[in-house]
């Protein structure tokens, strides 16, 4: 039987990818258009005026408190957040894992020396430290970003279903790791999440940079039970997260591309309920598994 919920999840598939319709419009696309014919104006708006441009989102927003609501009822998201992460944008996806019934544990920033190619001996060291310090905590054989980033999952994540009390273990790390000016100190001692949202930032186009997120995202999705990275819908296609989708890493790794629209902040609220169940997965305005996770 299809249900209301089902129904209105299809219907906003749709206005999903109108949406996304519109961030293409607005770009290269809209330079075609603007040199053919006025009729070439999207249905419904006044070729004058652009009215009824903002359609899509607006529809998007009035009804998501139906589409979100309950989706992450109960569960905590630990946000973290890489130099150039759109400030709005980040406080807009808490607010919207709120609306769905989640919480935020805490937030924790990465820095510019995380993302750094020479800085990767001071990254190495560090890990290679810590591991010894914790023990079996973290894969021997893992190659330098991949056990930052499941030092990182040790400190902010848990494979629990629900959140659990940060560790002596955990505190150490995150000490340790802001010490070493590579991430910003987290002020209070927060719960660890089982869900992780991982808000990218300025996109370098450094074949280096881009290893790092694979190692970093990768590592992270060991330790936590579901991970997602979100970006804006320049970051999809040939963008870091396109880039990164064809990377193994990606496999555990939901991703969604068009976070500046309220389209996109839906869906990735939507691949965040989605982990709780299942990893992996594309979403979002250049999403290989459709504008957001249905069901």
């Amino acid at each position: 039987m299809i249900t209301l919920r089902h129904h209105v999840i299809t219907v906003v598939s749709v206005f999903l990818a109108l949406a996304v319709g519109v961030v293409l419009g607005s770009g290269p696309l809209s330079e075609v258009a603007d040199r053919t014919d006025p009729a070439a104006a999207p249905l419904g708006d006044d070729p004058a005026t652009g009215a009824g441009s903002t359609f899509p989102d607006g529809f998007v927003a009035a009804v998501a408190p139906t589409l979100v609501a309950d989706r992450l009822k109960g569960q905590e998201v630990a946000v973290v957040t890489v130099p150039g992460a759109d400030e709005q944008v980040v406080t807009a996806l808490v607010e919207q894992v709120s609306a769905a019934g989640g919480s935020v544990t805490a937030r924790y920033a990465l820095s510019e020396a995380m993302l750094d190619p020479s800085q990767k001996s001071l990254v190495d060291t560090l890990g290679s430290q810590l591991m010894t310090q914790l023990g079996d905590s973290v894969s021997a054989d893992a190659s330098t970003y991949d056990r930052m980033g499941q030092l990182l999952g040790l400190t902010v994540g848990t494979t629990s279903e629900d959140a659990e009390s940060s560790t002596r273990k955990a505190r150490s790390v995150a000490e340790a790791v802001a010490g070493a000016g590579l991430m910003a100190p987290v002020a209070d001692d927060p719960q660890r999440a089982p869900l992780v949202l991982f808000v990218l930032g300025a996109d370098t186009r450094d074949e280096s940079v881009d290893a790092i997120l694979s190692g970093l995202l990768g590592g992270l999705s060991r330790g936590v039970k579901g991970v997602v990275a979100a970006g804006s819908a320049a970051d999809g296609g040939e963008g870091q997260l396109g880039r990164f989708r064809a990377d193994p890493a990606a496999a555990s790794v939901a991703t969604v591309d068009g976070t500046e629209t309220m389209a996109g902040k839906i869906a990735t609220v939507m691949a965040l309920a989605r982990s709780t169940q299942t990893a992996g997965g594309s979403f979002g305005a250049s999403g290989a598994d459709g504008p957001a996770p249905l069901g």
